[in-house]
């Protein structure tokens, strides 16, 4: 069976990354933007890093230009923005394509594990998928689901 840990990314420091390395971790994934109406939610996702992280919470950000053009930059101008506007300290992927035929295997992965109200499309920037200790999609949240509104499921998650 599949798991986030059989995938690889790339960080934006251009680095390939198993996500095996979050194995007995729980995981928030999240398709970001920079130019976003829900870009703050950054700050959200930050504090839910700060808040979990110590009792196996890991976010990792998949920057995504498919939705209005809105994260136009390279990754360099990606982590220059979340680190000066949002003292982001989770894990940032590469931009990625999370919707059709170029979509990145972890996102054609986690949309087949947890349709949305599009199917199994991604909707816009900030839709977020939980992910278990065990690698499986638990739950997926819409993009304007705040990052504080799920943090009773991420205590579940963690306790289990």
């Amino acid at each position: 069976m599949t798991t986030l840990h059989d995938f690889t990314a790339t960080r934006l420091d251009g680095t390939d990354q198993s996500l095996s390395e979050f194995a007995g971790q729980v995981v928030l994934v999240v398709n970001t933007a920079s130019k976003c109406g829900l870009t703050p939610q950054y700050e959200g996702l930050e504090a839910l890093q700060r808040t979990y992280a110590d009792r196996g919470l890991a976010v990792l950000g998949f920057p995504c230009n498919q939705f209005a053009g809105q994260e136009p930059g390279d990754a360099g101008a990606i982590g220059d923005f979340c680190q000066r506007n949002y003292g982001v300290s989770f894990a940032m992927f590469d931009k990625v394509d999370v919707n059709g035929a170029g979509a990145h295997p972890v996102y054609a992965w986690l949309r087949s594990q947890a349709g949305g109200l599009l199917g199994d499309r991604i909707k816009w920037n900030f839709t977020k998928f939980l992910v278990g200790r065990d690698g499986q999609v638990i739950e997926r949240y819409a993009p304007t689901t705040k990052p504080e509104k799920l943090a009773a499921d991420i205590e579940r998650a963690l306790a289990a």
